[in-house]
């Protein structure tokens, strides 16, 4: 059988709409027929015409014939208005914009690929048509989108998995951060060993204000996690007022991640910290040239 490109609903749309110009077709043709069996049952009624006569004929046929067919042609076209109308309008439904390409409706490749639909459709040996192909109409604008609606709720569910794995991510970052600290707090407990220098409080205090900006971006990211859970279930219920409050949690996340990372890796106080460490380290060497009674660092 023939296709043309289209599942198998639409497809079956397209069946019924065929069903439905083949026989407007069948009434048009029907319509001329009678319009020459009324001229051959009124007017030639006698054996010879004169040549006026069959001109007369022939110019009232051709303005009945005329008639008909302008009239079904633009009955056509606003039948064709109609259906496009529908289908318009159930694209709006969820927000689509549809084109369309008129130059095609000229191509010959096309039109004889639907001749040939037609053909294999309407012409085989007593083809049956399936309930599909007989609605009466188009499905309400308020039916049919579920389908759709749980497609896009997956899709946000899975954006909304993948966003706590980031989250996950970033507490890695988090947790390594604070083992970075960890190190730190040992190397100022021994610095405060060897030397009791007020330069030391200063590397504690920076250490202090570590710890508690890791823990207030730890606190923001289970709070944006919470967020991104709530949302999810927000946007079950409204699908657009879902989508901007997942970009929001999105956005929110970008920027956790750099203010993570400018925390943690570009801080004055970090750096700060490290100068004051490799000073130390100088002085610890200087001090244990000086006295004998220390063993050398390993």
């Amino acid at each position: 059988m023939a296709e043309l490109g289209l599942n198998e609903h639409h497809q079956n749309e397209v069946i019924n709409y065929m069903r439905f110009a083949r026989f407007k077709r069948g009434l048009c043709l029907k319509t001329v027929d009678s319009c020459f069996q009324d001229l051959k049952d009124s007017r030639l009624v006698e054996e010879t015409f004169t040549v006026d006569e069959v001109i007369d004929m022939l110019d009232g046929l051709q303005t009945i014939v005329h008639s008909e067919v302008e009239s079904e042609l633009i009955n056509t076209t606003y039948t064709n208005v109609l259906l496009l109308r529908q289908l318009f309008s159930q694209a709006e439904k969820w927000y689509l914009k549809l084109q369309t390409d008129v130059s095609e409706l000229e191509s010959r490749e096309l039109l004889e690929q639907v001749a040939e639909f037609e053909k294999s459709e309407f012409t085989s040996s007593n083809k049956k048509p399936s309930a599909d192909l007989i609605k009466p109409k188009l499905a309400p604008l308020n039916e049919g989108g579920s389908e759709l609606l749980n497609k896009t709720v997956a899709c946000l569910q899975e954006e909304n998995e993948k966003l706590k794995t980031r989250l996950k991510t970033i507490e890695t970052q988090a947790t390594a951060a604070l083992d970075e600290k960890s190190k730190l707090e040992k190397s100022l407990k021994d610095l405060q060993m060897i030397q009791g220098d007020q330069k030391v409080n200063i590397i504690k205090q920076d250490i202090t204000e570590l710890e508690n900006k890791v823990a207030a971006l730890k606190c923001q990211f289970e709070k944006t996690l919470n967020d991104s859970t709530a949302n999810q279930k927000f946007l079950e219920e409204n699908l657009v007022t879902t989508k901007h409050d997942l970009l929001k949690v999105q956005d929110q996340l970008s920027t956790a991640e750099k203010e993570l990372e400018k925390k943690f890796q570009q801080t004055a106080a970090y750096r700060n910290m490290k100068e004051i460490l490799t000073k130390k380290n100088e002085q610890i060497k200087d001090l244990r040239k000086k006295l004998s009674k220390y063993e050398p660092e390993d």
